[in-house]
């Protein structure tokens, strides 16, 4: 999969125990958890053991008839098991996990953008029709992944060589190619990745390092413990979380 869309940090080879399970545990916690849950439900629903039909958002079905799973499950299922899920799984984990550890792996910081981008889309969701929506989500993250490394060539089934801000255009291009339809999935995404993109790195320098779209304290204690506090050496006093969990994350090459 590298050699279709190749750039970044391919994660999926360690110095000890079988690669796969290396790659999975290097993991940060919410990419973990949600390609684990990716994977199980097409599982599920390839043995039969759950229906497509019980897990789509449907505004009546969740708030009229309290299936509230609903809410999650949209996101979870790509389909079933096929080769187009794994290429779905493939740039889940991979942009997910690369947002996630520049957030300094810090799972209130990430979990936080999932739910504004959730939230978001399900709101979204019936002015287009689309009962599913981890496209969408994964298009969400891939955007913001991009515009925050302009630098970071990729290319494109080894043919079609590009810096990384225009990767969701790509994407776009060739979801039209193939099926002959309008992404209206992928934009979706777009729109609201940059939103987050424009209120978290945009806005904040040139409003006085305002930073609107921050968690709030209470969901920071709520993943990563409570803060101490650290005076930086310009004399900018931080909330630092327990353990460590906001450290500066490696640059994304």
């Amino acid at each position: 999969m590298d050699q279709m869309m190749g750039g970044g940090d391919g994660g999926i080879v360690g110095q000890a125990g079988f690669p796969l399970e290396t790659w999975f545990w290097e993991m940060p916690l919410c990419t973990r958890w949600w390609t684990t849950a990716t994977v199980l439900t097409s599982a599920l629903v390839q043995c039969q053991i759950v229906t497509p039909f019980k897990l789509f958002y449907s505004y009546r079905a969740v708030f009229h008839q309290h299936q509230f799973w609903r809410l999650l499950t949209t996101f979870l299922y790509f389909g079933p098991l096929s080769l187009d899920l794994v290429f779905h799984v493939f740039f889940l984990q991979r942009y997910s996990r690369l947002l996630e550890e520049s957030a300094g792996r810090s799972p209130a910081h990430f979990s936080w953008l999932l739910l504004y981008a959730t939230t978001c889309l399900i709101c979204m969701s019936p002015l287009v029709s689309m009962p599913f929506l981890g496209h969408p989500l994964s298009s969400t993250l891939v955007y913001i992944w991009s515009r925050r490394n302009p630098e970071t060539r990729l290319s494109f089934l080894g043919l079609l060589v590009f810096t990384a801000p225009y990767l969701p255009w790509v994407l776009m291009g060739f979801s039209l190619i193939v099926h002959g339809v309008i992404p209206k999935d992928e934009i979706m995404g777009v729109i609201i990745g940059h939103v987050w993109y424009f209120f978290c790195d945009v806005y904040p320098p040139l409003h006085n390092g305002s930073r609107p779209f921050d968690p709030p304290m209470w969901w920071r204690r709520l993943f990563d413990g409570a803060p101490t506090q650290n005076i930086d050496s310009d004399g900018v006093l931080h909330n630092v979380p327990v353990g460590g969990a906001a450290a500066a994350a490696p640059e994304v090459r």
